[in-house]
């Protein structure tokens, strides 16, 4: 029996968080939230192991923001993809292979693709590969 694919949203404006949640959970995905750096890290360090892929912003409040969420992520997890969004027209080449980049705002469409994609990908061991 195959377990869902588990993404953890990082996402400090709520409507958005929300919305990614809903159409990442209709595409059949668990979806763990965080609202800011610091509680994404906690999730990290909390069900790390369980999150197939990230989607970060890379602006976020506090003392922690999405590059430092990433590359906790990615020290757990070299392969899994990471998704990064962001208003920013250039991402000062800080993204890794395996990456993929959304420039904000972002449509709908988008984000569903996105999420099937992910839920579709079989990786190693049962995890998702990296795309």
């Amino acid at each position: 029996m195959s377990s869902a694919t588990t993404v953890l949203i990082v996402e400090d404006n709520y409507l958005l968080l929300e919305m990614l949640t809903r159409l990442c959970e209709r595409e059949g995905m668990r979806v763990l939230a965080a609202s800011s750096g610091e509680a994404a890290l906690t999730v990290l360090r909390d069900g790390g192991e369980s999150i197939d892929w990230l989607f970060t912003d890379i602006l976020l409040p506090g003392l922690i923001d999405g590059w430092t969420v990433a590359s906790a992520y990615r020290e757990r997890h070299p392969h899994r993809p990471i998704v990064y969004a962001s208003t920013a027209a250039q991402l000062e080449g800080r993204t890794v292979p395996g990456s993929i980049y959304l420039r904000k705002p972002f449509e709908t469409r988008e984000i569903v693709e996105l999420a099937g994609l992910m839920a579709a990908r079989p990786g190693e061991g049962g995890r998702r590969a990296a795309v």
